[in-house]
């Protein structure tokens, strides 16, 4: 382990030799004497501060393990700060919060309540330390966490006792008693005690390397009514507008001691428990909030038959984008896909993004390639931060061996799935986003481990074919009848075009020479041992074709023309593709110039993960598995590049086109956001042309219905 966090702190200082002055950090860590550090804790600080003018700006670095809560005066200012740890295997994040708004000539009392979650998860790495680090000056005033400020461990906060949420997440589930401490302990007179400065400096083990959060304060939505509340025994059903993060309030009459118990319909996922909420009352009125968050189309309250319900809301918190994509057609089946598709990116979205937000919380690698590439065409360029933060996370967690692996940041699970992670690094994970964003200002950091991947870890047999490996898990896509060999040559040669790209971009032209022979080695092979006549397939293979294998033939480009009329029946007969794999496939039959056969197949599977009662999308077909796994919205990105036909020529959409394949639809209407500015498209079917009203952005160039369009709103027929 040792080993592990010498090269991971290597590669993140190497990474963040620009700005290190942030580092020179003059808060110490501090934390409570005594505290034992359990699972599930809290700890409360604060700190008042004389301040004779307030200064016009006062920034505040804030890093915990592992959220906290900001009040300044009374006043919240950070609603559920902090990051899960893990920038790189030992190292933290750390906020820059703007605090000279909330204070005031006088007296000003700092409040941090910190959660510790302590526990080993899929997207979390416990430092074994609650603690914080307050950093805050200006000229003529310094507010640094150390021993003068108070710390009382909040033992109003314990676990709930509904069964334990699974082994993938870090999180418990919260109790509170009302009884045991006030719950507006900012403004409490009796405290237990002062806090200690912890024996390390910032920057050192166990905290480690501290690292500037790079996406967002989460946006806080406030408190807000349910869309409507029923009650039906002891049991209380709220209904939410759509699957969000949401965390319960409550306001009751009751005794002391009656236990309030908070969950939602996705308690309980695939055998899996969730995350749910205890408040225990103390006697009178009284207000509570559950700071832990949970998802679900319904909240459900349990309250016992003594407590008088006064009244409930929800917050829903979320990641700081807006919706700004739009999609409409003639197909209302397309219209709803997209619509559950976006709700279903935004649930997936937090620390990092997710797999889905309820059984684990966790970057799996797979899932976030088709998450990031659906986020050009659903949410704003701030969404692209978290694409990149992922990709920074991947590298920097590589092993002493070369191997990458996924879920990342992870504390309890270390096994590689080598063929999401061609992917990842490769044409539509790490090239996709630097393509469709124009960020490439992460090349030059990601490049040594990835070509060490692919040319250390990926051996080579005698024909310079890469040799077969399982890693720990040997999953490239749910589902049976796959052709795991021909999926594996064809996802290494579009991981080599994907670093051959990134080398000529960094003037390593032998390395991107050695990747196109490499390449070219490689389709020869494939098009002379595995095509058949009728269809690519492992020789010795004793299934069917199978159709993953055909569509990343074709989107690699290895698939000549004159083979695509025979993979068309090989579209026609085979699904084999999971939801993971489906925009592959969709990809390839628009490459073929088939969208009716890509519209056809949308029509036959996407109503199986859509039901009437779920806003979001199943992670499988026939509804099978969470009910919001959003790699199941990867159809929205060929339905905005392929089938409205606005793709990209250059970085970021500096140069464009717009070349639709409508199929039989009459008429589609998209819009979405770039670092240029929103490109807007209408196609109405007219005969057998397509009448095109286009904005093209300042800084960018549409090609259309060969002609060259200048920033401004054209109508042009295609």
């Amino acid at each position: 382990m040792r080993k592990i966090l010498t090269i991971a702190t290597l590669v993140l200082c190497l990474g963040l030799r620009a700005g290190a002055e942030e580092y020179a950090w003059k808060a110490k860590w501090i934390s409570k004497q005594y505290y034992e550090n359990e699972t599930n804790s809290w700890l409360a600080f604060r700190k008042d501060v004389d301040i004779e003018k307030v200064p016009a700006s006062l920034v505040a670095r804030i890093a915990v393990d592992t959220k906290y809560w900001l009040w300044i005066n009374g006043e919240p200012v950070v609603y559920e700060g902090g990051l899960k740890r893990g920038p790189s295997i030992g190292g933290g994040y750390y906020d820059k919060v703007e605090i000279a708004p909330f204070l005031k000539k006088g007296t000003n009392r700092i409040s941090v309540l910190v959660w510790f979650m302590g526990k080993a998860g899929f997207s979390h790495l416990s430092s074994g330390t609650c603690a914080l680090l307050f950093d805050a000056r200006s000229p003529g005033l310094e507010i640094l966490s150390d021993e003068t400020w108070e710390c009382s461990v909040q033992y109003g906060y314990g676990t709930a006792s509904h069964p334990v949420t699974n082994y993938r997440l870090p999180e418990s589930n919260i109790r509170y008693d009302a009884n045991l401490f006030d719950y507006n302990w900012f403004n409490a007179t009796e405290w237990l005690g002062t806090a200690i400065e912890l024996p390390f400096l910032p920057g050192d083990a166990p905290m480690g390397e501290l690292v500037e959060r790079p996406i967002p304060l989460w946006k806080n939505y406030g408190l807000k009514d349910y869309v409507s509340t029923r009650q039906s025994g002891d049991t209380l059903y709220c209904k939410l507008p759509y699957n969000g993060h949401f965390s319960p309030w409550l306001k009751v009459e009751a005794p002391k001691g009656m236990v309030i118990s908070m969950y939602t319909d996705h308690d309980m996922i695939s055998g899996a428990k969730c995350v749910s909420a205890e408040y225990v009352t103390k006697d009178g009125v009284q207000e509570y909030e559950s700071f832990g968050w949970m998802n679900g189309e319904e909240l459900y309250y349990v309250f016992p038959p003594e407590v008088k319900i006064l009244e409930v809301k929800y917050r829903e918190t979320g990641y700081d984008t807006e919706f700004t994509g739009t999609f409409s057609c003639s197909d209302p089946l397309l219209n709803e896909y997209y619509q559950k598709a976006q709700r279903t990116l935004y649930v997936c979205m937090r620390d990092t993004y997710y797999d889905c937000p309820d059984r684990e919380r966790a970057q799996w690698w797979g899932d976030e390639v088709n998450e990031l590439n659906e986020a050009f065409y659903m949410l704003d360029r701030k969404a692209d931060k978290l694409a990149r933060k992922g990709i920074m996370e991947l590298v920097r967690w590589q092993k002493p061996d070369g191997v990458m692996y996924a879920p990342i940041p992870c504390s309890n699970y270390f096994k590689e799935l080598p063929m999401q992670i061609l992917n990842s690094i490769g044409w539509y994970g790490f090239r996709g986003y630097m393509f469709y964003s124009g960020d490439d200002s992460f090349v030059a950091d990601v490049y040594p481990a990835v070509h060490r991947y692919l040319h250390e870890v990926w051996k080579l047999d005698s024909e310079g074919l890469p040799i077969y490996r399982k890693g720990g898990w040997d999953w490239p896509d749910a589902g049976e009848h796959q052709d795991r060999v021909a999926q594996l040559h064809l996802w290494y040669y579009l991981a080599l075009k994907a670093e051959a790209e990134f080398a000529r971009k960094l003037g390593k032209e032998a390395d991107a020479a050695q990747d196109e022979a490499l390449m070219a080695n490689i389709a020869e092979k494939i098009n002379s041992k595995f095509w058949n006549g009728a269809a690519y397939i492992t020789p010795g293979f004793e299934d069917l074709p199978d159709d993953r294998v055909q569509a990343l033939a074709v989107i690699s480009g290895i698939a000549s023309a004159d083979k695509y009329p025979a993979l068309k029946k090989v579209f026609a007969e085979r699904y084999n593709a999971t939801t993971y794999m489906f925009p592959y496939v969709l990809d390839a039959l628009y490459t073929m110039g088939e969208p009716q056969m890509a519209l056809d197949r949308m029509r036959k599977q996407c109503p199986t993960i859509m039901k009437d009662s779920c806003t979001t999308l199943y992670e499988h077909w026939n509804f099978d598995g969470t009910c919001n796994h959003a790699w199941a919205g990867g159809g929205v990105i060929s339905m905005v590049r392929q089938l409205a036909g606005v793709d990209a020529l250059k970085p970021g959409y500096q140069e464009f086109q717009v070349k639709p394949q409508l199929g039989d639809l009459k008429w589609l209407k998209t819009g979405f956001e770039t670092n240029y500015g929103r490109i807007e498209v209408s196609l109405v079917k007219k005969g057998k042309r397509i009448e095109a009203e286009i904005t093209v952005p300042e800084g960018t160039t549409c090609l259309a219905a060969g002609k060259t369009l200048t920033p401004g709103t054209h109508k042009v027929r295609l």
